[in-house]
């Protein structure tokens, strides 16, 4: 069958969740040259994580230090102790203990967070901060292309990270990807398998009356190969892109596909299901499932890029962040200020950045929540130029317009 595609292009859609924009880069000599990496050489990677919904910073690594904690944040905040400890990171922020993967990469040095971030939007709507988030406009309804697309494409002719182009995870193109470089895509299947035997019948088909569609439907099956090489009975469908076990899956396929010599060097996954008003959970429950879902989905990454994590980036960003004081119905509202992770073995790790800004009813953002004292564009920026070497100009212009006076942050890559 045909699926539309949010580039207004149709893909091809058998029985498989291999997702084929036209005109994209994709594997295999026929399309992209296998280039052999010189021997010591960088080939640097960066996976972008969307956790859609509103990530509870506070809950996530909660600032234990802060006499005003516990206080605002009630059953939801972390402890150094007690029955659901907080995992230390250092005297002052513990990590929410359904992390355990990522405090194990940040003891290693190869994991940081950044707390008190957040984009410069601050209306506390859904669609719009996540439309700022993945277009890196400076308000909603801009474009329709994301800042991740736009930095591939800012890349020089010739790049090699432009000429693989990006990796999109999931059934639709997330906006953060979308736009003129090149894209890939493919999903976990929610559908049973097809055998090999049927594929092929069913590409013989078109071979003769519609080769480009054949062509499509021979490039996905393909990336659907890769992808779910090995995966075995983990392939199946558990509850999509906001479960546990979804994420790890996406992680996996994603991971093997910007593993290959010849497959793309960035990739974008989206999670759902962060929107937490009620029974959120903290140290225990929604959120720690969650988290442990994230935590998954960094473990996968790590297990199947091999020799290849050592030169990657990866960062989970939220549209932003929620209430410091919890709610009625145990959870928190929409909110300002949160945190972002980082790893791979290309980060500088084991460490908090953080302006903290307290959490006194005057030092809140409008009373309510964490003030954000870091521009998440200037560690998205910082990401951008260390690992792919793009000037400060071209990412103030080009990739994040209007945004030359919001520096680069130094020293995320080591």
């Amino acid at each position: 069958m045909l699926l539309p595609h949010p580039s207004r292009r149709a893909l091809f859609h058998p029985s498989r969740r291999a997702l084929v924009s036209g005109g994209s880069a994709l594997f295999g000599a026929a399309f992209i040259p296998k280039i052999a990496s010189a021997a010591g050489a960088r080939d640097p990677r960066l996976v972008v994580i969307i956790l859609r919904g509103a990530l509870d910073g506070l809950a996530s690594v909660g600032p234990v230090g802060d006499p005003d904690y516990v206080g605002l944040h009630g059953p939801l905040a972390l402890q150094f102790d007690g029955a659901h400890p907080g995992l230390p990171l250092d005297g002052f922020f513990a990590l929410n203990p359904g992390m355990p993967v990522f405090a194990r990469m940040y003891r290693e040095k190869s994991a940081l967070v950044v707390h008190a971030t957040a984009t410069n939007y601050r209306e506390r709507s859904h669609f719009d901060g996540q439309d700022v988030l993945e277009s890196g406009m400076p308000g909603p309804g801009f474009t329709e292309s994301g800042w991740l697309n736009r930095a591939i494409a800012a890349l020089p002719q010739g790049d090699r990270v432009g000429r693989l182009g990006g990796l999109a995870i999931g059934a639709a193109t997330p906006l953060v990807l979308r736009g003129a470089a090149p894209v890939v895509g493919w999903a976990p299947e929610v559908i049973p398998t097809a055998s090999d035997e049927l594929a092929r019948r069913v590409l013989a088909l078109y071979e003769d009356s519609d080769p480009l569609l054949a062509r499509a439907m021979s490039q996905g099956l393909q990336v659907d190969r890769i992808a779910a090489r090995d995966m075995g009975a983990d392939r199946r469908d558990k509850g999509g892109p906001g479960s546990p076990a979804g994420m790890r899956q996406a992680a996996q396929g994603a991971a093997r596909l910007i593993a290959a010599d010849d497959g793309p060097r960035v990739a974008a996954l989206a999670f759902e299901g962060w929107d937490t008003h009620a029974g959120e959970g903290g140290a225990t429950g929604r959120l720690m499932q969650l988290l442990g879902g994230l935590d998954g989905a960094f473990d996968a990454f790590q297990t199947g890029l091999g020799a290849k994590w050592a030169d990657t980036a990866i960062i989970a960003i939220t549209e932003f962040g929620r209430t410091a004081k919890v709610n009625g119905t145990v959870g928190t509202d929409h909110g300002t200020g949160t945190v972002a992770f980082l790893a791979g073995g290309a980060i500088k790790g084991g460490r908090v950045v953080a302006d903290w800004p307290g959490l006194k009813e005057a030092q809140l953002f409008e009373k309510r929540d964490l003030a954000a004292t870091t521009d998440l564009r200037a560690v998205l920026k910082g990401l951008l130029a260390d690992q792919f070497g793009l000037s400060p100009a071209v990412l103030g212009e080009s990739v994040f317009p209007g945004t030359i006076g919001v520096r680069p942050m130094q020293g995320l890559i080591a």
